[in-house]
């Protein structure tokens, strides 16, 4: 890049380009060697009072693509947007590929076009070491390929923890995603677990003391002043016994509840179900449940924290 020096009365000349470098040339030249805006500083005189200061834009030339995230982690979401000069309107073909598969990343662009865009919008499902993102981009018929290479950590979440008959299973939990559910030995929340008795505000709560209030009842968990119970199906109330309404008439296996993230699990023929903690007094709610898996049998759920 050429700089002219358009003073008319300098008596030095010491240029500033805003990357570092500098110098004494009265009209100089200077290659950057990254895009990126720049402040230009020229001075012309020994005293510093003839100064003259410009912002410039350097772009690429060289199509590229970037995402502003410093660090990648499983399951949050990821934009990577092209970086392409093109002044002149020319004609753009994009093309994203994952070249590792598509095991590792979710694309999370609904749209028929999701991986012919300027942008790419995704989410990794598990931690990598060298997790590849590629770029095809075709601009006026020139085609350049583009590839760049993360690291994906993992990180601590809570896990839904199931038993069936014949084996244990569990299931990370990322906000309303989760990873699928797989056999494991970390069960000591399992054991522990059991909705037929609990200690609430100092006062012992048990289903032989609550069936009067709750006829029927099975089981059971408080949370906010509320009782989420198993009889014909699952049911919300107050803890008064006020307000009772009915979550899911489909018979209630198993129930438990994460208390860090305000949701009820519960699981029957279907699957295993969650919803968030329902904060109205009257007990209406307007979120529906979701379901969060489809394992036959679950007979007891639990909730794990903060383990990989």
């Amino acid at each position: 890049m050429y700089f002219s020096n358009q003073s008319s009365s300098g008596e030095e000349w010491s240029w500033s380009y805003g990357d570092g470098a500098t110098s004494v040339v009265k009209s100089p030249s200077h290659v950057y060697k990254q895009p990126g805006t720049y402040r230009i500083t020229l001075q012309v005189d020994k005293k510093k009072k003839l100064t003259a200061t410009k912002q410039i834009t350097v772009y690429d030339t060289v199509p590229t693509f970037s995402c502003e995230a410093e660090e990648f982690v499983i399951y949050d979401d990821y934009t990577f947007n092209a970086i392409i000069y093109n002044p002149y309107n020319y004609d753009v073909t994009y093309e994203w590929s994952l070249p590792d598969g598509d095991d590792y990343a979710v694309v999370t662009d609904t749209t028929a076009k999701r991986m012919n865009k300027s942008a790419l919008h995704l989410y990794f499902t598990r931690p990598m070491e060298n997790a590849r993102v590629a770029l095809r981009v075709v601009v006026n018929g020139i085609e350049t390929k583009i590839e760049h290479r993360y690291t994906i950590e993992d990180k601590a979440t809570s896990a839904v923890l199931m038993r069936t008959a014949e084996t244990d299973y569990r299931q990370r939990i990322f906000g309303d995603r989760a990873e699928q559910y797989r056999p494991t030995i970390d069960t000591m929340a399992l054991h522990n677990e059991q909705d037929t008795a609990q200690t609430y505000n100092n006062t012992e709560f048990s289903v032989k003391t609550l069936s009067s209030m709750f006829p029927g009842i099975k089981g059971f968990h408080i949370a906010s002043r509320k009782i989420y119970y198993r009889a014909d199906g699952l049911w919300v109330a107050n803890l008064d016994g006020s307000y009772k309404v009915q979550i899911d008439a489909d018979e209630c296996d198993a129930m438990t509840l994460d208390t860090q993230a305000n949701r009820i699990y519960w699981a029957n023929a279907k699957g295993v179900w969650y919803l968030p903690f329902i904060g109205s007094d009257n007990n209406k709610y307007i979120t529906e449940p979701a379901l969060l898996n489809t394992l036959p049998g679950v007979k007891k759920l639990a909730v794990d924290y903060e383990k990989k």
